[in-house]
């Protein structure tokens, strides 16, 4: 399979922007929600703790399948894992808001504001990754600099 080495281009400072502020809107917004909604702290617990999840699977997908399209090595079985568990993640909290007590517009908004948090820490982490590319002391890896 040959991957391209091109550099991407550095991120403009209105995506950066942009990405870091639907990132903290989605967090904030999913947060706000459950601090004011009326159930169980074990429920409010299993809601974050999803979020916290999801984010977390979300970034590490995203950072395993940029290595390899850049042709670090990274194994099939950490990758499918971060599938899996980004897939979970949406499935748990599935489950939870089908299974809930709530009301639709409720359950919408929770659905929403997990889905802009994790696109959104997608962006941001592709961001982070590009900029280090201009940053002035970044090293590239081996490969990327043979036969340049």
């Amino acid at each position: 399979m040959a991957f391209s080495t091109a550099a991407p281009a550095k991120p403009t400072a209105a995506f950066v922007g942009a990405s870091w502020a639907a990132l903290f809107l989605g967090v904030i917004a999913y947060a706000v929600g459950l601090w004011n909604a009326s159930m169980t702290l074990s429920e409010k617990g299993f809601y974050a703790a999803v979020l916290a999840l999801g984010l977390f699977a979300a970034i590490s997908l995203q950072k395993s399948v940029r290595d390899r399209a850049e042709g670090l090595p990274v194994t099939a079985l950490y990758l499918g894992l971060c599938w899996a568990v980004v897939g979970l993640s949406i499935l748990m909290l599935a489950v939870g808001l089908v299974n809930s007590g709530m009301a639709l517009s409720e359950k919408g908004f929770y659905g929403l504001a997990f889905a802009m948090a994790l696109f959104a820490s997608v962006a941001v982490q592709k961001n982070v990754r590009d900029a280090l590319r201009y940053h002035p002391n970044h090293v590239p890896p081996d490969h990327l600099t043979r036969g340049a």
